[in-house]
């Protein structure tokens, strides 16, 4: 319960204890993840410059004018000059001036990773369409709203056609309904039931192991005793499918905790980078049968989930999913990500290090004609040519050979050549 102080006095003297009221409405933190911390700040980058080549990819001719860029920039919360970040990645972006305007297309090793993005999409069609199947029949309704499942479609490698190239296609699986006439209401059904599958990924590792109980599995150090012993506690109940029917359950109990953590857990083994935006997630609560302090439940398995505040967003990550800040098993869409990560980190190396060479050689040209004016007045003392000191005496100018101190500095770097 919080107090209202009502004198200054009571104020001043409770102002310490303001910080920790604060901090008590805020997501607690978990001990950190170097590994999976790495494993975040790894994509930052690359998910800017995936969305620059999507725009670049819509534009007419596939050409970007750089002050078209420059107005999308807010939107990819970035500041600074567009044509800049573009030179940045030349493996990447071709910028070129034309009639005194900058534009920007993709260079050809970047439009060949397009060709075969598109390619493993094609190829990876029924997978995907699959994977959506999985999510309705998880959903408690076995359908969800278009508008609110764009905001995770990347997560689970879903295209921006994914509506219009996949439901059609599996007419006999899917279809759109609308039933308020809203546009913001149209939502993807199931119309079919898959038992093949309603196989979650700990049900399908438990075949895999000779047929032995589905369990969680903790991938925290064994020194962390009580988290470990909480986890054994938890593990020990059987395990409930998050494709079973929530109606079945009731609510706060400790078999639909059960069935809480293991569709979580499902959600994040369906992504390709095994990790999702906590906020997110939580607008899905009514539509997964999740419960409302979702935070707090994950926070409580920290053996099974890792939860960082990396960039002030929070993200729920699947410890098992990763070994270090690698991925156990990488989607096939994820490795083609990686070469476009491995194609913009080219760039920034040959972009900064032109730069390096650049600067070096300024500093060096700067050396050299420092070295030549010394050099210069040295010969021309040696010659007799007395009118040195009174060109440079006589300018009045603070800092020239008329400044004593200056004038000895000059005479020290002079007799030091000589020797």
């Amino acid at each position: 319960m919080v107090r209202v102080l009502g004198s200054s006095t009571a104020i001043q003297h409770h102002a310490k204890s303001i910080p920790l009221l604060i901090r008590r409405f805020s997501l607690p933190s978990t001990r950190k993840d170097p590994d999976l911390e790495s494993a975040l700040s790894r994509n930052k980058r690359w998910i800017v410059n995936s969305r620059l080549k999507n725009i670049i990819l819509r534009c007419p001719n596939q050409v970007a004018p750089v002050k078209f860029l420059q107005k999308k920039f807010k939107t990819l919360d970035l500041q600074g000059k567009a044509l800049n970040w573009l030179k940045k990645y030349p493996c990447c972006f071709d910028v070129y001036l034309e009639e005194d305007e900058y534009y920007c297309r993709l260079t050809k090793p970047m439009m060949a990773l397009v060709e075969e993005e598109e390619l493993v999409k094609e190829t990876q069609e029924p997978v995907l369409a699959d994977r959506l199947a999985k999510l309705l029949m998880m959903s408690v309704g076995q359908r969800l709203n278009v508008v609110k499942l764009n905001e995770l479609k990347r997560s689970f490698g879903f295209g921006d056609d994914y509506v219009v190239r996949i439901v059609p296609k599996y007419a006999d699986v899917f279809r759109l309904v609308n039933y308020s006439g809203r546009k913001s209401s149209m939502e993807i059904e199931l119309l079919s039931w898959k038992p093949e599958l309603a196989v979650s990924a700990v049900e399908a590792a438990a075949a895999n192991e000779c047929g032995s109980e589905p369990g969680f599995s903790c991938s925290l150090p064994t020194t962390w005793t009580n988290p470990w012993e909480r986890f054994m506690e938890f593990n020990a109940s059987p395990y409930i499918s998050p494709y079973r029917e929530l109606g079945e359950l009731v609510e706060g109990s400790k078999e639909s905790e059960k069935r809480s953590v293991g569709l979580v857990h499902e959600l994040l083994s369906l992504t390709l980078w095994k990790k999702l935006s906590m906020v997110k997630l939580s607008h899905f609560k009514k539509e997964f049968g999740l419960p409302e302090k979702l935070n707090g439940m994950l926070l409580k398995h920290p053996g099974i989930f890792y939860v960082s505040n990396k960039y002030q967003v929070h993200t729920v990550l699947l410890r098992e999913g990763y070994d270090g800040s690698e991925l156990v098993h990488k989607d096939p869409l994820v490795v083609v990500k990686d070469k476009f990560g491995e194609l913009m980190q080219q760039g920034l190396y040959e972009y900064n290090r032109r730069r390096y060479l650049a600067n070096l050689e300024k500093k060096r040209e700067k050396g050299i004609e420092s070295v030549r004016s010394v050099v210069r007045k040295k010969d021309r003392i040696d010659h007799g040519d007395d009118d040195v000191d009174e060109q440079e005496n006589h300018g009045g100018r603070p800092g020239g050979m008329f400044d004593p101190e200056e004038r000895k500095r000059f005479y020290q770097i002079l007799f030091s050549d000589t020797q």
